[in-house]
């Protein structure tokens, strides 16, 4: 038998990626909410790899609480994740995925687009994702790695951001309100660009999310999430020193 994966936060995705593992041999350890994780570390040091599947707002106090058994070992499943998010914790080279499929209570797993890996497990989420037929690709270098984490939050503010003026889902959004589509994806860049301190290649970045698009063109604009990723991006705007006019617009008008 392969060894053990560690998956911490069973939500659902964290569900899809241990059905996953199951199926590609590897039994699963979960570890919930109301576990002591260093109890969990203590019975399972030496797990082939730790999935850390919890809601962007609890990342970052998982990530303090890590143990350190587990550091070398971790997968980052999340949302609005870029390099700064583990690199302030010590983190050096996660195996990173971004998750391009929907995962809804008492539906399976819908792709939108295949979900790229990079890291030194990324043959591990390769072969549980290819176990469900769900498409993933592994990546070559740490630059595509960051193109493809700019690529999913420019999708997720974007659509998340513009839906709450104009609802609708994706493929409405970019046919009938092309104009805003386009100042809310262009301040979200300047914002992925001030926190990457990276050169952003708009252009390519911007088709990226329009393939995503079609992906799903019925995909809705707007969630629950939708208030909050305003106001966090708008904070973060504040922090960085930037401007984003059409993003305070919009907030002035919720």
């Amino acid at each position: 038998m392969k060894k053990s994966a560690v998956i911490i936060g069973i939500g659902e995705i964290g569900g899809v990626f241990a059905r996953g593992l199951l199926r590609s041999g590897h039994p699963v350890v979960p570890v919930n909410r109301s576990d002591d994780i260093d109890q969990v570390a203590n019975e399972y040091p030496d797990p082939e790899a730790v999935l850390l599947t919890v809601a962007e707002k609890d990342l970052h106090p998982s990530l303090e609480s890590m143990p350190k058994a587990w550091v070398g070992r971790l997968c980052l499943v999340q949302n609005e994740l870029l390099p700064r998010d583990w690199l302030q914790h010590g983190i050096k080279s996660p195996t990173v995925i971004s998750v391009w499929f929907e995962k809804k209570p008492g539906m399976d797993a819908k792709p939108v687009v295949p979900s790229p890996v990079f890291g030194p497990h990324a043959d591990l989420l390769c072969a549980a994702l290819q176990a469900l037929d769900i498409p993933v690709i592994k990546l070559a270098s740490e630059a595509s790695l960051l193109f493809e984490l700019v690529r999913k939050n420019l999708y997720i503010l974007t659509t998340n951001i513009a839906g709450l003026v104009v609802g609708g889902n994706v493929s409405e959004l970019w046919q009938n309100h092309r104009t805003l589509t386009i100042e809310v994806a262009e301040e979200v860049l300047q914002l992925q660009a001030a926190l990457t301190g990276e050169k952003l290649d708009n252009k390519a970045l911007i088709a990226a999310m329009l393939v995503a698009f079609e992906g799903d063109p019925s995909h809705g604009c707007t969630g629950r999430s939708a208030p909050a990723r305003l106001q966090r991006a708008l904070q973060l705007a504040d922090e960085a020193g930037l401007e984003v006019k059409s993003l305070r617009r919009i907030q002035a008008e919720q």
